[in-house]
């Protein structure tokens, strides 16, 4: 390797680049015993305030780093890349040094090193995530005290609101400070019978509910999701209660057009008018026990038939959230044996899951029928 100059002056480097660039550096820079030999290439570093050339047969600049006794530091950043093949005759290498950034975001103070110089780059460095509604500005910090760097970037976010526009929903940012510049803002324009539910003159706060819709019909066409729908494989070996997931479900897409009647601001009637699936959904399998650990004679088996005769039947569904000879609701039940609710399992399951949360909870979960059977807590 072969060093050029140390320490260029800007107007000197401009035209070293230059010469670089119409490949007349032998004639501009230096005597006929630097020229550039077969398999040799001009390496131009601008690294803060100083300028320098290197002549060198490396293939990366990371060799040329190193044989320059260059040195980075982790955060700073170097372009083009430290291991990028060097295939050129020359090249003109800039490296950014990491130097101390505060970032404002709101309440929230954060402090870290960065060589990025715009605002969306830094933000993504600290992992931050700016939406493009959201407004940055790096500056140089007023209070170095305070803020513990000389460089301040300081964050503007956007005001969320939840947005219903001619029957869509969603929620939409924005920096107006108004409903009618926000409209202006989303170049929403209003037609002559469209109506909202804020004046243009209300104030925009997080979380505020705007809606949009125009009276008589309209069309919405919106994404929705197709449930999957799931296959439960029974083990005899396995235990009731056991359950594996052997494919995991995952929802479908379509997307569904309706027709929609609005009047005084009010949805009168919701019709389908058509519906495209445009994503099949993947049906779950599930392997699930079906042996029994528990069978019932004697006492308590009485007990439960007992409890049945007052609370139902196994295949009760009596349309109020409670199911089978037990009454479950669906959070007690728990897909218990892998069936959706009690009235759709077996007798057997129903009663080992009676048995399960007797022995949990005594005879509490059926107070008004154990009390009128007469039910003692001796089992457990």
């Amino acid at each position: 390797m072969r060093v050029i100059s140390r320490k260029v002056s800007p107007f000197y480097f401009f035209l070293l680049c230059l010469a670089v660039g119409f490949g007349v550096l032998g004639t501009l820079l230096m005597p006929k015993t630097y020229a550039i030999g077969d398999g040799e290439r001009l390496i131009m570093i601008h690294d803060r305030d100083t300028d320098h050339g290197l002549i060198t047969r490396a293939t990366t600049l990371r060799q040329v780093f190193t044989e320059a006794n260059i040195r980075l530091d982790k955060n700073d950043r170097v372009e083009p890349g430290l291991d990028e093949e060097l295939v050129a005759n020359n090249y003109q290498v800039n490296i950014y040094r990491a130097r101390p950034v505060v970032i404002v975001d709101g309440p929230v103070k954060q402090l870290v090193m960065s060589a990025y110089q715009t605002p969306k780059q830094i933000a993504g460095h600290a992992g931050i995530e700016l939406r493009d509604e959201d407004q940055a500005s790096v500056d140089f910090s007023n209070n170095l005290v305070s803020d513990g760097a000389s460089i301040r970037m300081t964050i503007d976010r956007a005001t969320p609101l939840a947005l219903t526009l001619y029957g869509k929903s969603e929620t939409v940012y924005t920096q107006a400070t108004t409903v009618g510049d926000f409209l202006k803002e989303k170049n929403i324009r209003l037609g002559e019978k469209d109506d909202m539910s804020l004046t243009a003159s209300t104030p925009i706060s997080a979380g505020m509910q705007l809606s949009i819709w125009r009276n008589g019909k309209q069309t919405v066409t919106q994404e929705e999701d197709v449930a999957f729908d799931t296959k439960k494989i029974q083990d005899a070996n396995r235990e009731v209660g056991y359950k594996q997931v052997n494919t995991p479900g995952v929802n479908g897409k379509k997307m569904v057009t309706y027709e929609i009647i609005m009047q005084d601001g009010r949805e009168v009637s919701r019709t389908v008018i058509q519906s495209v699936v445009t994503k099949q959904p993947v049906q779950q399998v599930e392997t699930v026990g079906s042996k029994l650990t528990n069978t019932f004679s004697g006492s308590f088996a009485e007990a439960l038939a007992r409890l049945r005769s007052c609370e139902g039947s196994y295949t009760s569904n009596t349309g109020n959230g409670y199911y089978g000879a037990y009454q479950f609701d669906i959070q007690t039940w728990g897909g218990y044996g892998g069936y959706p609710n009690a009235s759709v399992a077996p007798p057997a399951v129903q009663d080992e899951k009676a048995w399960l949360t007797y022995q949990r909870r005594g005879w509490s979960p059926w107070p008004s029928c154990s009390r009128s059977m007469g039910l003692q807590d001796i089992y457990r």
